[in-house]
């Protein structure tokens, strides 16, 4: 079986169109969350994580003159931007070719083109543009890949079961590189959904806190360069060493009350890795600052024995990002491995769940070699993937 390394990756969000700059504001720890007043998408403020637009616009039209595009801005939509500016960033500077059969594509998203659906988009472009597959089609065209994208959405999971799925097609021998890119819109329809979940906070969402109230909404797009090769590069090479997914078949959208089922899947994830709990340094867990989501984790992670792991979730930076969570918190897990950097989980002041974790509450330096990210979502589904230095 080969190794599976990662050997470049990009955010895009409301921190930054770069992993840099992202990185560089949560160390700062500023958050990327504000009140929005837009009434195409609430007839209330509320508090959103939204991707610059003007900037967004400004860097694709720099993209469509660099590749000798000759095409207006206005014939991708928001989110097609997104995934084809952000995999265009991942790799750059890299032989990875995407003509080549040995490279997949793996798109992860919940909703693809979901805005299309609002009043003011319906006229823009042809109705198949709301399919997956053709958001998939006019990606792959764009960058000219020649297999077919397999697009991944399950819920909240899709970005981490996206990675998970690439990492066992390189570990088997089917691709030599994959890259695994993530994304999701802010829109009215998400936020009515959430809204009749009556699942959003008025203000900054406060994971694991004792006055959390809901997630905040956010919209971000994540790229990840998955490889069999390790690269002779300077810097820390991180390894994917397993993981593992599973589901409570408990309800369609409330979690399970026990944990058990998420601890399966961590506990699978450190099985498939050949490591134990102890080795586990820091968890980047899901942390949507529901009520019912964090007091789940917290049981999982202590039917894993993981409680005085070292742990955050990045949604009080970026929002709950859908199917670009799995992929972004992943990249800056990767890189609190990398720099040896606990980042705080941005709205935590006071313990708020059952179980007593060990929550980051400011950023300092650690030494750190194994990361476990977790995701959980509608459905009841679960996922775990564990991320060491090489």
């Amino acid at each position: 079986m080969k190794n599976v390394y990662v050997i470049s990756d990009n955010i895009i969000s409301s921190l930054g169109f770069s992993t840099s700059e992202n990185i560089q504001a949560i160390q700062k720890e500023e958050v990327g969350i504000a009140m929005v007043s837009d009434s195409r998408l609430s007839l209330n403020p509320l508090p959103l994580s939204l991707v610059d637009l003007q900037e967004l616009n400004k860097q694709f039209t720099a993209l469509l003159l660099a590749k000798g595009k000759n095409i207006s801005t206005d014939s991708y939509s928001k989110l097609e931007k997104l995934f084809i500016l952000s995999i265009y960033n991942s790799l750059s500077g890299l032989s990875v070719n995407p003509r080549n059969e040995r490279v997949l594509l793996i798109l992860s998203t919940t909703k693809g083109n979901i805005d299309l659906l609002e009043e003011q988009n319906k006229t823009k472009f042809n109705h198949k543009r709301l399919y997956l597959w053709e958001l998939g089609r006019v990606i792959q065209d764009f960058h000219g890949f020649s297999n077919v994208p397999l697009i991944i959405s399950n819920a909240c999971i899709s970005g981490l079961l996206a990675v998970l799925t690439a990492s066992r097609f390189i570990r088997s021998g089917h691709y030599d590189h994959i890259v695994v890119a993530g994304g999701d819109l802010v829109s009215e329809f998400v936020i009515s959904g959430f809204q009749s979940f009556q699942a959003l906070s008025p203000d900054v969402c406060r994971p694991y806190d004792q006055n959390r109230n809901g997630l905040a909404l956010g919209e971000a797009c994540g790229t990840m360069v998955l490889s069999s090769q390790k690269p002779n590069a300077e810097g820390t090479m991180i390894e994917i060493k397993g993981g593992a997914t599973t589901n409570d078949a408990n309800h369609i959208s409330g979690p399970s009350r026990t944990g058990e089922e998420l601890s399966l899947a961590i506990n699978n994830a450190l099985a498939g890795s050949d490591l134990i709990y102890k080795d586990i340094d820091y968890i980047s867990a899901h942390g949507t600052a529901t009520p019912y989501n964090d007091e789940m984790e917290s049981k999982a992670i202590a039917l894993s024995h993981l409680m005085h792991v070292p742990l955050n979730s990045f949604k009080g930076y970026w929002g709950h990002t859908l199917g670009a969570a799995g992929v972004i918190e992943s990249i800056a897990g990767m890189h609190a491995l990398r720099e040896n950097c606990l980042f705080r989980s941005a709205g935590y002041e006071i313990p708020g769940v059952s179980e007593p974790l060990n929550v980051i509450c400011k950023t300092e330096t650690a030494s750190l070699e194994t990361c476990l990210k977790t995701a959980s979502g509608f459905g009841g589904c679960n996922a775990a993937i564990i991320y060491q230095k090489e």
